[in-house]
């Protein structure tokens, strides 16, 4: 694969709201999602709430960490 010539960041910012591919510009490795990291919590629940977690992941076709995130995510929005 043949090396880019070096754009500026108003190339970039142009050839990206014209649709243009631009992955070949950016380094992935060293892509970030701010504010989206993942950390890890534990949190202790009893036995039925953690089959009725299982219950519901079973019915959407999800992983219980899954259906946890998700109504998580919905309550804090």
């Amino acid at each position: 694969m043949k090396a880019l010539e070096p754009i500026t960041a108003q190339e970039l910012d142009e050839k990206f709201d014209n649709g243009e591919d631009i992955s070949a510009y950016v380094d992935w490795s060293k892509a970030r999602r701010p504010n989206l990291e993942a950390r890890r919590v534990n949190v202790d629940f009893p036995a039925w709430v953690v089959e009725g977690l299982d219950r519901e992941a079973r019915h959407l076709g999800v992983t219980r960490q899954s259906v946890i995130k998700m109504w998580i995510a919905e309550r804090l929005r």
